[in-house]
């Protein structure tokens, strides 16, 4: 069996560059950073610790003082008080996202400029 040289000029298997699909190239630093900005994470958080705080209080503090025992007002009071809730988070989420898109569209109108 023949054997081949490897001549010099040509590039042995471990100088070929090291990018293969889409993995970083040997020198450059890979990103580790989450997917999910923090910002969001605490939001979410906040948001279901007020879905579980808010309702459940708020049917337990007007059950005996303000409708007077009756739960049915108290539940529907709590009812209400979690689509507050859902209705906030939405109106948060929303804002977050108009943030974002305002703020690309400045990068993108910078890019034109230097064009």
């Amino acid at each position: 069996m023949a054997t081949r040289r490897i001549i010099s000029q040509e590039k042995t298997l471990l100088e070929k560059d090291d990018t293969v699909g889409s993995s970083p190239a040997a020198n450059e630093k890979s990103n580790i950073a989450p997917a999910v900005p923090t910002s969001v994470i605490m939001k979410l958080l906040a948001f279901t610790l007020g879905m579980i705080v808010i309702p459940i209080g708020s049917y337990y503090v007007t059950v005996d003082t303000l409708f007077k025992g009756n739960s049915t007002y108290a539940g529907a009071l709590a009812a209400i008080m979690a689509n507050v809730v859902l209705i906030g988070y939405i109106f948060a989420a929303m804002a977050e996202d108009q943030s974002e898109h305002q703020g690309g569209q400045g990068v993108a109108k910078e890019g034109k400029k230097d064009r």
